[in-house]
């Protein structure tokens, strides 16, 4: 009925409303905050694991450092509510946001902002677990994952779905990154010398998190090809993966300082960034 349609368009407005507001964009903010110093510290892990030290290239590796710092309680919760508030940010982007877009770009952003918030999202259940002293390997739990899908019907289509949708993000970041435009996020230095360097760090960081994406979902699709789902270890087993390939550690060498430029960049954009 009409009226009800004027009634749940007033309601999408509200929250599209809710989702503008300052104290959302500062929470998200430092949410970009923290994925910039989690970028950071990866890339040095995987630096490190590069020339033969132990560590875990992932999301959970660089939480776990973190939390045995002494502000470790504090950095966790901080950590859960900056990762919450982006999750928030990046759903809006790909639903109420987005529905003033033409319909092409809407499913666009729907994919991209959707899969980012998905991944924000499990970030802070990261920051979470940690925070209730319970966190754990992110590659166990993507194997644990992977074998919970495999088992149920048709898990090998959604597991190779997922591994294909992976990889299409990290194609995203790729092309983003050398095209540069992520510029239309961040343009405030633009035709400085620091607009330079803020360029080549996303130019840099884009494409080695691309490249790190696409070896991730990578694994993903061998797991279902193979029906084993033992081989879709996340992040930090993807790039491991490269040690056993000719020129690994340069090309892990490279991923580690990408992400470090990546982390770099994300610090400017959650200072000056467009929300």
């Amino acid at each position: 009925m009409p009226g009800d349609d004027t009634t749940i368009d007033e309601a999408v407005d509200a929250a599209e409303a809710a989702s503008n507001s300052t104290v959302l964009a500062v929470v998200a903010r430092s949410g970009f905050a923290v994925m910039a110093v989690l970028h950071i510290i990866i890339g040095a892990i995987a630096i490190a694991v590069a020339f033969g030290s132990p560590g875990e290239a992932e999301p959970s590796g660089a939480i776990a450092q973190l939390a045995a710092n002494a502000w470790g309680p504090v950095l966790m919760w901080a950590g859960l509510i900056g990762c919450a508030g982006l999750a928030l940010w990046q759903l809006s982007e790909a639903t109420l946001r987005a529905r003033h877009l033409p319909r092409g770009e809407r499913l666009g952003k729907l994919v991209s902002s959707g899969f980012l918030s998905i991944a924000y999202g499990s970030v802070g259940l990261s920051f979470a677990a940690f925070a209730l002293g319970q966190g754990g390997d992110s590659g166990d739990s993507t194997r644990d994952f992977s074998r919970a899908l495999v088992q149920s019907p048709l898990g090998l289509p959604v597991l190779f779905g997922l591994g294909g949708t992976i990889i299409g993000i990290g194609v995203y970041f790729i092309v983003k990154g050398l095209g540069k435009k992520f510029k239309e996020e961040l343009h405030r230095f633009e035709g400085t010398h620091r607009g330079k360097l803020v360029s080549a760090l996303g130019v840099a960081g884009h494409a080695a998190k691309g490249v790190a994406l696409i070896l991730t979902g990578l694994l993903f699709v061998v797991a279902a090809v193979t029906n084993d789902p033992g081989s879709s270890t996340g992040l930090d087993g993807s790039l491991k993966a490269l040690l056993q390939q000719p020129y690994g550690v340069i090309l892990l060498l490279a991923i580690g300082a990408g992400f470090i430029s990546y982390g770099l960049f994300a610090l400017v954009r959650a200072r000056f960034g467009r929300m």
